[in-house]
């Protein structure tokens, strides 16, 4: 017999296409901080562990038995001591693949280095064997991929017929074609890749009218929510609940689902707790009585900084960056609401000079106030933190936002109509994407290099793509806020004019075409740019990832999506 801690192809792979021997739900247990790697806690009431990017021990407090807390280390190891002597490398690949998506891949960072690595080495020796599966090609592309090592999609080539296209049995092999749609968003351009996605998508959708339910509901989940396409966490949680429940109750899969669980209702627990506080900050703040004609959103804004910097170790610094991201919406606000065009232009002048503020209306005159305040806060955060003082360049990156708001007033102020590239010039700035990653550079811990000036500059892939994801999905809807008003420009509009007998449909499909292309330049800096941190450019996928969650109104102009995250990520639903 193999090792019964081993996750096993039957746990994780097909026998989930299989009957299910029970149902059941699982109640998560109270929360217990996620340990760091032989960690050992003394006191049952107060665990402490230490951030990964600063010195600062966080400091999480309960009441629970102290057997509790020993049965996390227990389970830690269990899993490291699985993933150490591994009897398959196909199953090792498999559990790292099911820890990824869990989100607690964290933990054991030198056993899934040590595997990868070995898959790495063994992988051109293992498409030669005569049985070698699509599912095992496809799930080590995609963590090699992911783990940035240089694995070229040729590998799909021992797939394929002389034709070029994916030999025709392979549209049966359900679990085959998830793992090769989830390997085909990983596309950096790669005409391999659109064949895959091309071949899977369509042959997942035929493949669900004659599955159980169970099953159609998995596969209707994987082509809804591409893996890489989605945030982490929102997949962790349907991985836990949907597919975890029918694993076999082995010593190991009952470790994973545990660590899994118990890392998943921490971070809710304090995320709820963080929100708490911002909610206390922005009523503090004021703003929301002074300027009433702006978006009170502070829930939407939490979420940015919520699911772009997940987890622990980023507690503080999601609670500053939430404060520069409800700035964008307001000043947004201002400019496309409440200024007329000289009141728009001195407070433009105003966020250029950062000093005073006296000329200005007194709605302006509080914004102004507040916003230099938190960026004061923000920088002093970061000195404290790393011993170095952003304030220039994050006060550079509000002038960079407000003069793209300018740009876009005037066009309005003037019944001007910029052409299509030159709106989306402007736009990928006055998005708040530039500003954002800006914050999150120097609250990273990044200095000022060759590379993060780039970024500072706005001229780095790694933002402008997200930002032109953000812009053009924006567009494409043509829908606004639930509670905005005003004007608004859109990429498609701009385009059909540029190209008169072009139709709507025919621009949307430019459209997507264009945020395709954006998510691939976007892949390939994500996967081999090695001199920014892994949280930065997490953080810039991430946001990406966000975009259809934020902008895809139904007809009705609501956020189902975003309402759904909100649910299981922050509430605890279902």
């Amino acid at each position: 017999m193999g090792n019964p801690l081993l996750i096993s192809r039957d746990n994780f792979g097909s026998s989930f296409f299989k009957s299910s021997p029970f149902w059941a739900q699982r109640n998560f247990a109270p929360a217990a901080v996620s340990l760091p790697r032989n960690s050992v806690p003394v006191d049952h009431h107060t665990l402490h562990f230490h951030d990964r990017c600063t010195t600062t021990p966080f400091k999480f407090e309960f009441h629970e038995d102290p057997c509790y807390l020993s049965k996390i280390g227990q389970n830690m190891e269990k899993v490291r001591t699985m993933l150490s002597q591994p009897s398959h490398k196909s199953n090792a690949i498999v559990t790292v693949d099911a820890l990824k998506k869990l989100g607690i891949d964290h933990f054991f960072g030198e056993e899934i280095s040590a595997i990868l690595d070995l898959s790495y080495n063994n992988m051109y020796k293992t498409l030669k064997e005569s049985d070698v599966k699509l599912t095992d090609i496809a799930l080590q592309f995609k963590l090699l991929r992911e783990a940035g090592y240089d694995v070229s999609s040729d590998v799909f080539q021992r797939f394929m017929n002389e034709n070029g296209e994916f030999k025709q049995y392979l549209s049966k092999d359900v679990e085959g074609l998830i793992s090769l749609h989830d390997a085909s968003f990983l596309n950096m351009g790669e005409e391999m890749l659109y064949t895959a996605k091309n071949f899977s998508t369509m042959h997942l959708q035929s493949s669900v009218k004659h599955l159980g339910q169970r099953c159609g509901a998995l596969v209707r989940h994987t082509l809804e929510h591409p893996h890489h396409m989605s945030l982490k966490q929102y997949k962790a949680r349907h991985y836990l609940t949907q597919v975890l429940l029918y694993l076999t109750s082995d010593d190991g899969s009952l470790s994973i689902k545990e660590l899994a669980e118990t890392e998943f209702h921490l971070n809710q627990l304090l995320y709820q707790d963080e929100f708490k506080k911002i909610k206390r900050w922005w009523s503090d703040l004021g703003l929301a009585r002074e300027l009433t004609f702006a978006r009170d959103q502070i829930l939407k804004w939490y979420l940015w900084s919520m699911t772009a910097l997940p987890g622990p170790q980023f507690s503080k610094h999601r609670l500053e960056l939430t404060k520069s991201v409800s700035f964008i919406y307001i000043i947004d606000d201002i400019f496309d609401i409440m200024g007329n065009p000289e009141e728009l232009t001195l407070f433009t002048q105003t966020i250029n000079s950062w000093e005073d503020s006296s000329a200005l209306p007194g709605y302006m005159r509080a914004c102004f106030i507040a916003l230099k305040d938190v960026t004061s806060g923000i920088a002093q955060f970061v000195e404290e933190e790393y011993g170095l003082n952003p304030i220039n360049n994050l006060k550079r990156s509000w002038a960079i936002l407000c003069n793209a708001f300018m740009v876009e007033a005037r066009w309005f102020a003037d019944k001007q109509v910029p052409n299509a590239e030159e709106y989306l010039r402007n736009g990928i700035i006055s998005s708040g994407v530039h500003l954002v990653m800006v914050h999150l550079l120097f609250l990273l811990r990044h200095r000022v290099t060759n590379e993060t000036l780039h970024i500072i500059e706005g001229n780095s892939a790694l933002v402008s793509c997200t930002a032109k994801i953000l812009r053009l999905w924006d567009d494409l809807g043509s829908a606004m806020d639930e509670n905005q008003e005003g004007f608004d420009g859109s990429y498609v509009e701009y385009y059909m004019k540029d190209n008169p007998s072009c139709s709507l449909d025919a621009a949307k499909l430019h459209t997507k075409k264009l945020i395709s292309k954006s998510w691939e330049e976007l892949n390939k800096e994500y996967f081999f740019n090695k001199s920014l941190s892994p949280y930065f450019k997490e953080a810039s996928l991430n946001c990406a990832r966000m975009v259809s969650v934020m902008y895809n109104y139904h007809e009705e102009q609501q956020l189902p999506l975003m309402n759904d995250y909100i649910q299981k990520l922050l509430l605890g639903g279902k």
